[in-house]
């Protein structure tokens, strides 16, 4: 803020007048006080920028006025500029000792005396932008601490979620992390044609029901007072207490966004896991039952086979043993054995049929075997 009050100490009410008169035409604020006393109590509700002090005054000189008003927390940031005859060097390194900030030897051009207070003034300008500067770099400082904390947090959710399996610890986690950052929040979650609700609280009250099941096809993101809702197709979060700072509310509004987002990810990723486990115990348990019928199917094979071979062998040996005995001639020996040999090597051609049958099951087992696998 440039200078716009000024208060005149001095006990000569002449130099005050002189002081008045100069300062007359810059439509400075100015009050005058003829003690140190008189300047401490008026400095209480005038609240000065400059104070224009001289330094011999009696009961209380400029030096232990200055040293007063430096040493009380509420007015040390007055600016002092003592007025006096006397400008050795050993004075003003006294005044500038207890504090002032400039000094001016009577007497004095008026020229001089503007040229100073102008100084001033630019003085008082420059520290309002650096207090200023100053101002924003902490607040811009303990917003990014803010913000680094606050993505430590979600962070670790990440972390934490990934390998996560059931739904309601999944929820759990995600209310905690927001809860993290101070908020007051409920959640419905859509799985399996059912809904289920969690809440910082434990319990979402008969309101914050409704209001999901009114606004879950509104859109992704509602905002009203101190509340927010956002949606997702199976995940909707309310926050009953969003942080009135705009800057804070707008940086918690998108980790919000983004944490129900990463929520609704990994809740697909859970029930897509549940579906290809339920397909792959359906695999698994259709394997079983082919493997149980096939099996069975090559017991009666393998039993029908030793049957065909065990006649066989019995209708060979009849005729071998009864052939001779008939009086056949030999082109009807020859007729009879060599049908008797076609029927059995049939018989062996239909036996290595079952073994091809029976490779071909196996194939087909592996091959199921390893679907199961990659399921």
């Amino acid at each position: 803020m440039a200078l716009q009050r000024i208060l005149a100490v001095d006990d000569e009410p002449f130099n005050l007048e002189i002081l008045e008169e100069i300062l007359e035409d810059l439509n400075f604020d100015l009050l005058t006080a003829s003690s140190g006393p008189e300047c401490l109590e008026i400095i209480e509700t005038f609240d000065p920028q400059v104070i224009l002090l001289d330094v011999s005054m009696p009961q209380m000189n400029g030096y232990d006025v200055c040293r007063a008003i430096k040493a009380n927390p509420e007015t040390h940031h007055i600016v002092v500029m003592f007025v006096s005859a006397r400008g050795s060097v050993e004075e003003r390194m006294e005044g500038y000792a207890v504090g002032a900030e400039d000094y001016i030897v009577k007497p004095f051009g008026q020229g001089e005396l503007k040229s100073k207070l102008m100084n001033l003034s630019q003085m008082l300008l420059d520290k309002d932008i650096l207090e200023q500067q100053v101002e924003d770099a902490t607040s811009t400082a303990f917003d990014a601490m803010a913000t680094s904390s606050e993505m430590g947090q979600i962070v670790n959710y990440i972390e934490q979620i990934s390998q996560v399996d059931d739904v309601s610890t999944l929820i759990n986690a995600m209310i905690k992390c927001l809860s993290s950052f101070g908020l007051n929040c409920n959640a419905e979650v859509r799985v399996d044609t059912q809904r289920h609700h969690f809440a910082t609280s434990g319990l979402c009250s008969p309101i914050v029901v409704e209001l999901f099941d009114i606004l879950k096809s509104k859109g992704r993101l509602h905002e009203f007072t101190s509340r927010i809702l956002v949606n997702y197709d199976l995940v909707s979060v309310l926050i009953l207490n969003m942080p009135s700072d705009e800057n804070k509310h707008g940086r918690i509004r998108d980790h919000i966004c983004f944490l129900v987002s990463v929520t609704e990810q990994q809740l697909l990723a859970i029930m897509t896991r549940k579906e290809l486990n339920t397909q792959k115990d359906n695999l698994d348990n259709a394997l079983t039952m082919i493997n149980g019928k096939f099996k069975s199917l090559m017991g009666m094979l393998n039993t029908n086979r030793r049957q065909n071979e065990s006649v066989f062998r019995s209708l060979q040996e009849r005729f071998e043993s009864k052939i001779p005995t008939m009086g056949l001639d030999e082109d009807q020996e020859i007729f009879i054995f060599s049908n008797v040999d076609e029927a059995i090597q049939n018989s062996v051609a239909r036996e290595e049929a079952i073994d091809m049958v029976q490779s071909a099951f196996k194939e087909i087992e592996g091959d199921l075997s390893l679907l199961t696998d990659k399921s």
